[in-house]
C-alpha cells in the first residue's frame, strides 16, 4: 500500500506544510532520516544518485550532499538547529543554485500505533517567490517518488 502524500501551500504564505503516513514504527522512520546511509537510499526522485560529503546529525551539525544524474549535479546544505530523537528536527536547507535562499524546515515524527507512523512537516521559504520556484519545480513530484522509495527501505528495516 502506498501512502499518499498530502502538500498544502497556501497562496500568498511562505509556508509548505506536508504530511505523509508510512506502515512503519516511529523509530524506523526516524532512522531513516537520521542515518547518511539510510537518507542516501530514499531523499530526492528516481534517477538521481546522492553523495553525502558532510552529515553531522545532532542538534548544532550541519550536512552537505549532492544529488546527480546524466543532466549534471545538484547541491545541497544546511544546519540540524534541534534534533529530538523519535520526535522532531528542526533544519535549515539550501540549494547552492539559488543562494541565501534559506529555509527553514520542521519535521514532527508522530507514533500512530499498530507499526505505524506519520511525518508532518513545514517548510518556512524566505519568501513568495522562492516558495513558488520550489513548487513550479517538481518538487512534489520528488517528494512523492521519494517517500515511495522510503517505503520501500522501511520494508526492509
Amino acid at each position: 500500500m502506498t501512502n499518499a502524500l498530502n502538500l498544502n501551500a497556501p497562496v500568498d504564505t511562505l509556508a509548505m506544510e506536508y504530511t505523509r503516513d508510512f506502515d512503519a514504527p516511529v523509530a524506523a522512520l526516524y532512522r531513516a532520516h537520521a542515518e547518511p546511509e539510510r537518507v542516501k537510499q530514499w531523499l530526492g526522485p528516481r534517477g538521481l544518485t546522492m553523495d553525502i560529503t558532510e552529515w553531522n546529525f545532532k542538534s548544532h551539525g550541519g550536512y552537505r550532499y549532492r544529488h546527480s544524474d546524466e543532466h549534471g549535479h545538484y547541491e545541497f546544505n544546511g544546519t540540524f538547529h534541534t534534533v529530538r530523537e523519535n520526535e522532531f528536527i528542526l533544519q535549515t536547507f539550501e540549494f547552492d543554485g539559488a543562494p541565501d535562499m534559506v529555509n527553514l524546515e520542521y519535521l514532527w515524527f508522530e507514533d500512530l500505533g499498530d507499526g505505524r507512523s506519520r511525518l508532518r512537516g513545514r517548510s518556512i521559504c524566505p519568501n513568495v517567490e522562492a516558495r513558488d520556484a520550489l513548487l513550479s519545480s517538481g518538487m512534489e513530484g520528488g517528494m512523492t517518488e521519494g517517500y515511495e522509495k522510503l517505503d520501500d527501505l522501511l520494508k526492509n528495516l
